[in-house]
This record gives structure tokens, C-alpha cells and sequence, in this order.
């Protein structure tokens, strides 16, 4: 029997519902004109404020769905890095001359970098995962990327807790430097959705972003002053690091108020400020100028 080609018709996806517009002069229905709709970035940022609802629940769903039928819960959101900070500072801290407090200073660098770390790989996959709900509801893109950095930042909260116990511990008294914490991790977070952002659009045209990423994130981490002192580096390196590198920054940013007991230096917060910044808008606008193709395309 000859064979005949079968087209496989393209899904249905759920329209953007159209902003809320204001009544009609002379009591008339409003009409929806799609030509007259804002700039990308803006409609977005409107569709996600009106969506935040399930925000907290798409966040509150993942905390809950990571430790469920767990003995121990959230703890080990506090007990992990906690772990690998034993094991590293046996390791290291006679490799580094056992620089004073390192305990502390190791711990505040894996959580900073833990949380940009996996909220990056989070974003790409929830991007990925939730192409059954684009394609049945319509829903803020956004929401995917913007859920990973708030599950994220519930997590690096949790992870604060036994950071100020290590600082105890060592001998360290935590003074009023510490109220800057809030910041740092608000700069983290800026930044952290950024690429986030920007890695979810590569991603939903290129698969192995996410793979690469993966692969990309160990180099990154050994190229960022996270484990080891900036001050063990040669001069060329250590003005390369420091400079070119936004994480260094922001890390520092967040390691100060507890390691060093200082409020960070105005120039370095004023440097974390436009690499957040420039990583937010960057992504948020390529973002939100492609996000009606990714249903389409993941």
C-alpha cells in the first residue's frame, strides 16, 4: 500500500489574556486591541505581579517536594554545606597556612556560591519541565526562572543559620555589619536571575546549554575565590580574578559582614550594584523578548 504523510498539527497553546483596561467612555464594552499592548520587559513584569500567588506556592511546592519523606526535613538545607565545609577545611586550611576563621570564610563562599549555582541550573530545567503547563494554561514565563531564585533564596536563609553557629564556634562575635547580609543576598539574587534569565533563553533553543553549564560551573568555581584566599594568587591572576570576575564581588559582598566583622567597602558595593544590575536587566530583556516562542520550542 502506498504511503501517505500525516502532518501532526502544531498544539494549541493558551492565549496571553489581555491587561485589565479601564471602562469605555459612555458605558461601551472594551475592546482588546493587540497592536496597542506595552513593551515586552513591562507586560511581563505586569503578568508576573498579577501571577505572584502562585509564585509562593510553585516555591513553597518545591521546599516541600525536596525534603518529603525525609527524616531530617529542611535540616539538611543547614547540614550540607555544613558537611562539605568540615571536609574542605581539614583539607585546606594547612594548605592555606590555616588562615584565621577559615572555617567561616569557606562556609559564607559555598553558600553564596551554592545558591547561584543551582538556581541557574534550576531555572533552565523548570523552563524546560513546565513546557506541559505553557501548553495548556497560559502562565508568566518568567515564573519558571523566578521561582528557582525564591526556592534558592529560601534555601540560602535556611543556610545562614548554622553560618552564624560556625562564627560562634570560632571564636568570631558578630557585629553590626551583619545587618548588611540582607543586601548582599538581595545583589546575589538580582544577579542570580539574570543569568538565569539569559542561560533559559539559550536553552530553549539549544539543548546542551544545560549540559554545558553543568560542565562550566566546577571551572567557574575554581576560577572564583571561593575555597581558597585571593591573596595566595600571583599579581597578574589575582587582578584578573578580582577583576573580571562579578561573583568575586558579590561573594565578598556577602562574606565581609561575618568573616572580616566590616561593612564592605562603598566602590566594591557600588561594582556589585551594576554587575547585579546590568545581569538583571541583560536578562530580563532578552528574555521577555523571546518568551512568546518558547512554547514553540521547548
Amino acid at each position: 500500500m502506498p504511503r501517505t504523510a500525516v502532518s501532526v498539527p502544531r498544539p494549541v497553546l493558551a492565549p496571553r489574556p489581555p491587561l485589565p483596561s479601564p471602562p469605555a467612555p459612555g458605558g461601551a464594552i472594551p475592546t482588546y486591541d493587540s497592536t496597542r499592548r506595552p513593551v515586552p520587559a513591562l507586560e511581563e513584569l505586569l503578568e508576573l505581579w498579577r501571577y505572584r500567588d502562585l509564585v509562593v506556592q510553585l516555591v513553597r511546592r518545591d521546599v516541600v517536594a525536596r525534603y518529603k519523606r525525609s527524616l531530617l526535613g529542611v535540616a539538611w538545607t543547614m547540614l550540607n554545606p555544613v558537611g562539605t565545609m568540615v571536609v574542605l577545611t581539614v583539607v585546606f586550611s594547612r594548605v592555606f597556612g590555616t588562615p584565621p576563621a577559615y572555617a567561616v570564610y569557606l562556609l559564607s563562599g559555598l553558600l553564596a556560591w551554592n545558591f547561584f549555582s543551582q538556581t541557574t541550573l534550576s531555572a533552565m530545567r523548570q523552563l524546560v519541565w513546565g513546557a506541559t503547563l505553557m501548553h495548556r494554561i497560559y502562565v508568566p514565563r518568567t515564573i519558571f526562572a523566578v521561582t528557582a531564585v525564591g526556592t534558592g533564596l529560601v534555601n540560602l536563609a535556611l543556610g545562614v543559620v548554622p553560618l552564624f553557629a560556625v562564627v560562634l564556634a570560632t571564636g568570631l562575635r558578630p557585629r553590626m555589619s551583619v545587618l548588611f547580609l540582607p543586601v548582599a543576598m538581595l545583589l546575589l539574587t538580582a544577579f542570580a536571575l539574570g543569568v538565569g534569565l539569559l542561560l533559559s533563553t539559550l536553552a530553549a533553543y539549544f539543548v546542551d546549554v544545560a549540559e554545558l553549564t553543568e560542565l562550566a560551573l566546577p571551572v567557574l568555581l575554581y576560577l572564583t575565590p571561593v575555597i581558597y584566599p585571593a591573596e595566595i594568587l600571583p599579581e597578574p591572576v589575582r587582578a584578573l580574578v578580582v577583576r573580571a570576575n562579578p561573583l568575586h564581588c558579590l561573594i565578598e559582598l556577602f562574606r565581609a559582614p561575618l568573616y572580616a566583622g566590616v561593612w564592605p567597602d562603598p566602590a566594591m558595593v557600588l561594582l556589585g550594584v551594576l554587575w547585579a544590575g546590568t545581569a538583571l536587566a541583560a536578562g530580563w530583556l532578552v528574555f521577555t523578548s523571546r518568551a512568546d516562542e518558547f512554547p514553540y520550542r521547548v
